[in-house]
């Protein structure tokens, strides 16, 4: 199982959206590469995420062209 059953959805501040307005279902390549190189700094400065992270980046990073 995942280690999100402590999360409340309802106290989580998503990205606020335009009303009739919808989230396209896949990320954008520069929003990819953004998350991306979140994931490294997480996954660099070690702590309790850095190995999630880490996992997290190279399956991504699999997935995902490199800028060119």
């Amino acid at each position: 199982m995942d280690d999100y059953d402590h999360l409340d959805l309802d106290e989580i501040d998503f990205a606020p959206v335009e009303h009739g307005t919808q989230r396209l279902p896949l990320l954008t390549m520069d929003e990819a590469h953004d998350l991306l190189r979140v994931l490294r700094t997480v996954a660099l400065e070690g702590g309790a995420a850095a190995l999630e992270a880490d996992r997290l980046a190279r399956e991504i990073g699999a997935r995902v062209p490199s800028v060119g």
